[in-house]
């Protein structure tokens, strides 16, 4: 049962929460373009490090356009900090040699976690079919980099039906034939309405997929970026998240209080139904993400036993 302290005044009941196991969170980056976003980027990574995240996972372009960059940061993340990474490996415009390549490349640095995606087809002025010479989909990736070495290995997943699956039961093929290749776990792509989850859930069950399903948690720092994410990856963004944001464009203290209830409400609802697992989409900015760990309760560790200890 929830436990709300009643000697609290002034914070919301429904976020103020005595979890009764502890959370199992993991973050993801992507590469950065530029020497400033490379600061930003370890700035969040330094930040959200003491959190103690299950692993750090780094994306790779679509093409394979950042893999030099991918593997630069999982390298630095490795030798640099106390994370643990896990690399984003795609099968879009390569050959099975190269992928197996940069798997062992990946095995050989000490990295035992991949996420394992068949990547978004190149722009309208690539010619011919972008995996005629390496696997044609996550199910074979997933079993090619089985033969490289025992890797945890991750695989997207879609409540809302990834856009090129024809319906939900070609997509939840897939993701059986992945999971029956080897993968570990799925992680979704983000979502706003937890009914969804749930009914995907049920769905994936009857399907036979008996792998945890990661929720992935986007926290929305811009509104006009969300709609192009959403609209990229078929995802919906309801209307009434739409109107809460609404009027706050340059409001951004505003917003990202708004953003961090919102997300946490959302996990605290997953919570209450069973979940125990989060990977949370930061977009390389450290501060919504810490914020939304701090209203569930997930402190750096050094400070969490302090509290701990004085209870």
């Amino acid at each position: 049962m929830t436990h709300i302290d009643a000697h609290a005044p002034g914070l919301q009941p429904s976020l103020y929460a005595d979890f009764g196991e502890p959370l199992k969170i993991s973050f993801e980056f992507f590469p950065p373009k530029t020497d400033a976003m490379e600061q930003t980027l370890w700035q969040s990574v330094k930040t959200l490090e003491p959190l103690g995240p299950r692993f750090v996972s780094v994306t790779y372009g679509a093409g394979g356009s950042t893999r030099e960059r991918t593997h630069a940061t999982v390298k630095r993340i490795l030798e640099e900090t106390d994370l643990t990474p896990a690399a984003h490996l795609t099968c879009v415009c390569h050959t099975k040699d190269e992928v197996k390549r940069i798997a062992q490349e990946y095995w050989d640095m000490g990295v035992r976690h991949i996420v394992a995606l068949r990547g978004d087809a190149p722009g309208d002025d690539y010619e011919g079919d972008p995996w005629a010479e390496g696997y044609k989909n996550g199910a074979e990736l997933v079993a090619g980099l089985r033969e490289v070495g025992d890797f945890d290995i991750s695989v997207g997943a879609y409540p809302e039906v990834h856009p090129d699956s024809p319906n939900l039961a070609g997509d939840l093929d897939n993701l059986k034939r992945k999971v029956d290749a080897g993968a570990n776990r799925a992680i979704t792509q983000f979502f706003f309405e937890t009914d969804m989850y749930w009914r995907y859930l049920d769905h994936a069950q009857s399907h036979g997929i008996d792998v945890p399903i990661v929720p992935g948690i986007l926290p929305v720092s811009n509104m006009k970026t969300l709609k192009r994410f959403a609209a990229g990856c078929g995802a919906t963004v309801p209307d009434w998240m739409v109107e809460l944001f609404e009027g706050l464009d340059d409001q951004p203290m505003t917003r990202n209080l708004v953003s961090a209830t919102v997300a946490g409400e959302m996990v605290k609802r997953l919570y209450a139904g069973g979940v125990r697992e989060f990977h949370f989409y930061t977009l390389n900015r450290a501060e919504l993400t810490y914020a939304i760990c701090h209203l569930l309760g997930i402190r750096p560790q050094g400070q969490a036993a302090m509290i701990e200890a004085a209870e």
